[in-house]
């Protein structure tokens, strides 16, 4: 019977392992710590915090948020990003009252919405794959989007009183919200198809290295212009959520709502550069936003604040994702030995 002889070497990498371990855990996990350890802040600061009536306001408000930061998480996986959602969203609601206003059954008023959202998504991957960047694409969506929707409406917020809408934005299924359970179900779709189908493997290989991609013979154009599209629907029917909430078709909905969509993507570790992406995670990252702005209100702290804030999560979302992450698993990936031969 033989035993392993244990070194003195490989007793003194044994720490520099463990903690190369707690970097790695630290990077995948992060945002599920923080967002732990602020809502344990928060309840031991606010009574009314944990209450049952705040957090299902929170999971509901964060609900577009998740819908659409699926299609986002798809987006950044090709190494791209999507501008225009909260435009879409707002173009969406105002056509949503319009066609219910002049008389259409409200199923095909939802039918028909997504299936715009769906084609403008098209749309914007179409001219991407022509060589235009992806963020001046959005940009100039953002503009063209919401316009619309104000020429449309003529800059007014059209009522909606329709029970299916009613039901779809403040209704409930055995005590479940009907937006969480909508989220849900987006989440759960776009979980099996990024990481159970081949689509989902080659929207990750074209963001991790396009070119290879191309020599494998993927079929780049249609990925891509496919990532755009399941945003652009996704968008529509968080626009078709938050008009039944709000019960009004207004070309101010979803303003700035592409930021926290973005902020909560990256936040969840989906990678700026594309080739890594995590469902999950934008679930986190959603949850932490709305939470950190919810726990912040509750303390009375100045909502111009608040926004201020949400920029800063912003920023070092990006520093994480782009710098922190990469310094942390490179330093992680690095030989023990080597880090001897540098320090003498």
């Amino acid at each position: 019977m033989t035993h392993a002889k244990t070194t003195p070497t490989s007793r003194a990498a044994a720490p520099f392992l463990d903690m190369r371990k707690a970097a790695v855990f630290l990077v995948r996990y992060g945002m599920f710590i923080a967002l732990a350890l602020w809502m344990l802040a928060m309840s031991l600061t606010s009574e009314h915090f944990l209450t049952s009536t705040n957090l299902l306001n929170v999971a509901r408000q964060a609900a577009p948020i998740v819908i659409i930061g699926v299609g986002m998480t798809f987006v950044m996986a090709t190494a791209g990003i999507d501008l225009s959602v909260g435009s879409l969203v707002a173009l969406v609601s105002v056509l949503t009252a319009a066609w219910l206003v002049a008389g259409l059954p409200p199923l095909l008023v939802i039918a028909m919405v997504i299936l715009v959202g769906v084609m403008l998504g098209a749309l914007n991957g179409a001219i991407i794959t022509l060589g235009v960047p992806a963020f001046v694409v959005t940009l100039a969506a953002l503009t063209s989007f919401r316009g619309v929707g104000f020429v449309i409406s003529e800059g007014r917020a059209v009522p909606i009183s329709d029970p299916i809408f009613a039901f779809i934005g403040r209704g409930d299924v055995l005590g479940i919200n009907t937006p969480l359970i909508i989220a849900a179900v987006v989440v759960v779709v776009g979980w099996f198809v990024l990481n159970r189908t081949r689509f989902g493997l080659y929207a990750l290989a074209t963001g991790g290295r396009e070119e290879a991609a191309r020599v494998m013979g993927l079929a780049i154009t249609k990925i891509k212009i496919a990532v755009y599209a399941i945003t652009g629907g996704l968008a529509a029917l968080a626009g078709v959520v938050i008009s039944a909430r709000l019960s009004n078709g207004s070309p101010n909905a979803g303003m700035m709502l592409e930021l926290e969509v973005i902020a909560a993507v990256v936040l969840g570790g989906t990678s700026l550069f594309g080739g890594r992406a995590t469902i999950a995670g934008t679930v986190v990252g959603a949850l932490l936003i709305n939470f950190v702005r919810n726990g912040l209100n509750l303390h009375g702290v100045n909502p111009y604040w608040v926004q201020v804030v949400t920029g800063v999560i912003l920023v070092l979302a990006v520093l994480m994702n782009t710098v922190l992450n990469r310094r942390a698993e490179a330093w992680a990936r690095a030989n023990p030995e080597d880090d001897r031969e540098v320090r003498k």
